[in-house]
């Protein structure tokens, strides 16, 4: 069982972007997710979604961002193991030295200074909209919890559910291409981002996006694929029946920490304490990067979840060489990182 310098347990872009700081200072990685494929939530639920928070970068979509990562960390030495979750954790001694040994659902075992755990929300579900029964016999007929392809709506009569970031994203992205969008929500106010909920009121004043508050699904109309949506306004208690192609859900997701748990790691609301110094963990050598940490001021942003995993890396590379210095010099004058980039001068 060959030891690695860093097991980073989840896929996603902090955790990706883990092996490009570990590569950096010639660490090498283990990379294991319970999904199908790297990326995490932005490749499984929003690939298409548009992202405009990254230094640098005006726009891309979550999946440009994940192909971007990917091929930022493709010189260096990494492993990647999908479609399986880390079960178990256990304390081990190797030639007098402690070590961390995880072990998979599909029993492979490693073992490591040094664990990351950037899991983002931990395994998580969408949440299913209330008093609908069986809502899922319509996934791909007309109902869905995230937006995979922009394409499946272009010209299509979509009613969006929610008040958070996605919902009003969405809403504004596919007024681009839809035959109307309209957005229910159970009150007038949103949990969003102020700027999209702006881009979105603007859209309702011109006529472009239809807006309905106070109001909750009542039932969903249809036999191979749904046809209408009847929705109850709170106000007047009053059923309305409306012509609809496509349901979107966007209520947000139930998280499962699962054997996160128990770990023994400190939690707080299903999240995991760190420092802020190097942000780990209660336990010596197990660092919480990304959406799944918690501390003062913590704010739930990929740029954050990168800022956490540079510095945690330092630590780890102390832990594996205690005794020296981190090599620290600019990227602008590695000559030798260069050349395993492939810049050309």
């Amino acid at each position: 069982m060959e030891i690695r310098d860093i097991i980073i347990i989840g896929a996603g872009p902090v955790g990706l972007f883990t092996v490009f700081e570990a590569g950096l200072l010639g660490l090498n990685c283990t990379l294991i997710d319970n999904l199908d494929k790297p990326g995490g939530q932005c490749a499984e639920l929003y690939p298409e979604k548009p992202i405009y928070d990254i230094p640098g970068v005006p726009f891309q979509t979550a999946q440009e961002h994940v192909d971007a990562l990917l091929k930022q960390i493709k010189p260096f030495e990494y492993d990647l193991y999908l479609n399986q979750r880390v079960d178990s954790l256990n304390e081990i001694e190797v030639d007098g030295e402690v070590y961390w040994e995880v072990i998979t659902t599909e029993n492979n075992t490693f073992k490591s200074k040094n664990i990351f755990i950037a899991a983002g929300g931990g395994s998580f579900e969408p949440r299913k909209p209330p008093n609908i029964d069986n809502p899922d016999k319509y996934i791909n007929k007309g109902v869905s919890y995230a937006v995979r392809s922009v394409e499946q709506y272009k010209d299509k009569n979509i009613y969006i559910f929610g008040g958070g970031d996605s919902a009003l994203d969405w809403t504004v992205e596919l007024s681009k291409i839809a035959k109307s969008v309209s957005l229910v929500h159970r009150r007038d106010a949103f949990r969003g981002s102020q700027h999209t909920e702006e881009l979105m009121r603007e859209l309702v004043r011109n006529g472009d996006v239809k807006l309905l508050t106070p109001y909750l699904i009542d039932s969903i109309e249809g036999k191979e694929k749904i046809e209408k949506v009847k929705l109850k306004n709170f106000e007047s208690n009053d059923i309305e029946e409306y012509e609809a192609d496509e349901l979107i859900f966007l209520f947000g997701l139930n998280k499962k920490l699962g054997p996160l748990l128990e770990w023994e790691l400190e939690l707080n609301s299903k999240k995991i304490v760190v420092n802020t110094q190097n942000f780990e963990t209660n336990k010596k050598g197990i660092f919480a990067v990304g959406d799944i940490n918690d501390y003062p001021g913590k704010m739930d942003l990929i740029l954050s979840g990168f800022h956490e995993t540079t510095l945690a890396v330092q630590e780890a590379y102390k832990r594996i060489n205690p005794g020296e210095r981190v090599p620290f010099g600019y990227t602008t004058s590695n000559s030798k990182l260069q050349e395993k980039l492939g810049v050309k001068k």
